[in-house]
C-alpha cells in the first residue's frame, strides 16, 4: 500500500512535468510524501530575516513578536517600538504551526515532533531539544512512516487537460500564564501554565514538563474525542475549544488536570477566551466548521463545573478574539475588527466602540504595547488605548 501510494504520487508529477508548455514558470505547492527520518534531515535553525508570505499563529514575549509561516517556520520581529517593528530573524521550522515561549526558551512542533530552542541570545537562537514522536496526529493516512510535506516551489507552469494542476495533496495541521511566559492568541494550540506546556492536537491534550526549560520532557496525553481546535489558560484552568464546545479542566496538579465540564453548543469552530468568571466564545461557519451560526457567546463560569449560557449575540464570521479590562476585541473574517465595551455582558451587542472594516481579520492579541491583529495582508498593529478610536501603528505586510 505504501509503494503504491509513492507511485501514485510520481506518476501524478510525471503526468504534469509531461504536459508542461515551454517558458511557463510559477510558484506552486508541491506535496509529496517523506518518511519521519527525512523529515528530521531537513534544514532546521536560525536563517537571516526573510519576509512573510504567510501569517499563522502570534505570539509576544519581553520586545519581540514572533510570526509563524505555516510549515515553514516563525519570523520573530524586534517589537519594542510597535510603530516600526524590525524584521530580526527567521528559525527555518519544517512542518510548524504552533509555538509557546518560557524562561528565553522557545517550544515549536515540526511535523510530529516537539523543538526547543534557546532565544536568550536572538544573535544566535540554537536548538536545545528534540522530543520526538508526539504530535501523532500529523502522520499520513495513520502510516507511521511517511508524512506529507508541502513546499513551495518554483517550476515550469503545469498544464494538464486544459489547466494547471493542483496540488497534488494538501499537508494540513491540526500559536499564558506565568511571568516569564509569553502571551499567544485565542487560536493558540500550545499553551504554557505552571511549568508546564500544554498542547493540543485535533482529539487530545499533551502535556510537557519544562520545569528544566531547555530540557521539555513528555508526559501523557490526554484523549478529548474528535475536532479539539484551541487552548487557553485562566486561574490554573485550562479551557479548551472544540467544534462542539468548550472542555474545563482544573490544572491545579499540573502534571494531572482533572476534567470539570464540558460546555456543549451546535457544531462550529470554537475559540474562547476567559476574563474573570466568564469565558468568551465565537462561533461561525466555514469550511472546515460544516452548517452553525455565526455568533459570541458568553457563559458563566462562576461554578466551572456547572458552565451555563448567559447570552448570545449574532456576528458575521467572528475568528479570534481578546479581552482586555473592559474591552473585548473581535476578529471578523473579512468583514472587519470589531470593538466591546463588556462592563455590561447583557448588552454586549449594544455597546459596540467600533468595526474597522477593511481588515480582513483572524486573531487578535491584546498586548502591552498594543493591539496585534493578523489579517490577509498582513499583521497588524493598533494604539487601542482608546477602544473606540483604534489607530494604526504599522503593517507587517504579507509578500505574496
Amino acid at each position: 500500500m505504501k509503494k503504491y501510494l509513492i507511485n501514485v504520487l510520481l506518476l501524478l508529477l510525471v503526468a504534469a512535468f509531461t504536459q508542461c508548455k515551454k517558458d511557463e514558470y510559477e510558484v506552486i505547492k508541491l506535496t509529496k510524501m517523506i518518511t519521519v527520518e527525512q523529515m528530521r534531515a531537513l534544514p532546521v535553525g536560525l536563517t537571516k530575516a526573510t519576509e512573510t508570505k504567510k501569517t499563522g499563529k502570534i505570539y509576544i514575549y519581553n520586545d519581540y513578536l514572533f510570526i509563524n509561516e505555516p510549515g515553514e517556520g516563525i519570523h520573530i520581529y524586534n517589537n519594542i517600538n510597535p510603530n516600526a517593528p524590525v524584521n530580526t530573524a527567521f528559525i527555518q521550522i519544517p512542518g510548524n504551526v504552533d509555538l509557546a515561549i518560557q524562561n528565553n526558551i522557545l517550544y515549536a512542533d515540526s511535523f510530529i515532533d516537539l523543538l526547543a530552542f534557546d532565544i536568550s541570545n536572538m544573535n544566535s537562537i540554537k536548538q536545545v531539544k528534540r522530543v520526538n514522536d508526539v504530535f501523532k496526529q500529523v502522520y499520513s493516512a495513520g502510516v507511521q512512516k511517511y508524512l506529507f510535506y508541502t513546499k513551495d516551489t518554483v517550476v515550469k507552469k503545469q498544464v494538464y487537460k486544459g489547466g494547471v494542476v493542483n496540488d497534488i495533496a494538501a499537508y494540513s495541521s491540526s500559536s499564558s500564564q506565568g511571568g516569564s511566559s509569553g502571551q499567544g492568541g485565542s487560536m493558540a494550540r500550545f499553551t504554557l501554565m505552571n511549568d508546564y506546556l500544554y498542547t493540543v492536537g485535533l482529539y487530545e491534550l499533551g502535556l510537557f514538563d519544562v520545569k528544566n526549560a531547555s530540557n521539555p520532557s513528555f508526559i501523557k496525553s490526554i484523549n478529548l474525542g474528535w475536532g479539539v481546535e484551541t487552548i487557553f489558560p485562566y486561574d490554573n484552568k485550562l479551557f479548551i475549544g472544540t467544534n462542539t464546545g468548550m472542555h474545563i479542566f482544573n490544572a491545579t496538579d499540573a502534571a494531572n488536570p482533572v476534567k470539570l465540564s464540558t460546555y456543549s453548543h451546535i457544531f462550529a469552530c470554537d475559540p474562547v477566551v476567559v476574563q474573570g468568571k466568564f469565558a468568551y466564545v465565537t462561533l461561525r461557519t466555514g469550511n472546515n466548521c460544516r452548517q452553525a451560526s455565526n455568533q459570541l457567546e458568553v457563559v458563566d463560569i462562576e461554578d466551572p463545573t456547572k458552565p451555563k449560557l448567559l447570552v448570545a449575540y449574532p456576528m458575521q464570521n467572528p475568528h479570534g478574539l481578546s479581552v482586555n479590562g473592559n474591552n473585548l476585541f473581535l476578529c471578523e473574517g473579512n468583514f472587519g475588527i470589531k470593538s466591546f465595551n463588556i462592563t455590561d455582558n447583557k448588552a454586549i451587542g449594544n455597546n459596540m466602540l467600533q468595526h474597522l472594516q477593511n481588515i480582513k481579520s483572524f486573531d487578535v492579541i491584546a498586548g502591552p504595547k498594543s493591539l496585534i491583529v493578523t489579517g490577509d495582508d498582513g499583521v497588524y498593529q493598533f494604539n487601542y488605548s482608546n477602544a473606540s478610536n483604534l489607530r494604526q501603528l504599522s503593517l507587517i505586510k504579507v509578500q505574496k
